[in-house]
């Protein structure tokens, strides 16, 4: 699920709770439907759901994904962003894939599912 797109002037200058990816995890709804075909003639709704982050364990490890990026847009830039870094919001192409050059914000799998009631949640950190 696409949060909202990365902007890497914005993110390497704002910390997590002025970024623009705080703003719209504050408060949000969430509607997911059936996907039926790609022709897209109706929607069925499956679920709503309303999310934020009052939950500490889901604001920690948010906020850890976003630092990531952050670090990695100012100490390697912009295209060293990958699919492969956070565990709950990851940064990925958006558009067509192939070639792009645009990021945005993605919900992770079992972020949807949290974000929906699926029953996830975020384990407790380890103490080394």
């Amino acid at each position: 699920m696409a949060i909202t797109m990365i902007d890497p002037v914005e993110v390497a200058s704002k910390e997590f709770e002025e970024s623009h990816l705080f703003n719209k995890l504050q408060k949000m709804v969430v509607v997911a439907r059936v996907f039926e075909s790609q022709a897209d003639n109706r929607s069925l709704v499956h679920s709503v759901a309303s999310f934020d982050l009052d939950n500490p364990q889901i604001y920690e490890q948010v906020k850890a994904d976003y630092n990531v990026v952050r670090e990695t847009i100012i100490t390697q830039g912009f295209s060293s962003l990958t699919g492969k870094m956070g565990k709950l919001v990851q940064p990925r192409t958006k558009g067509l894939g192939h070639g792009s050059t645009s990021r945005a914000f993605y919900a992770r799998t079992k972020f949807v599912a949290h974000i929906l009631g699926e029953g996830y949640s975020v384990p407790l950190p380890v103490k080394p």
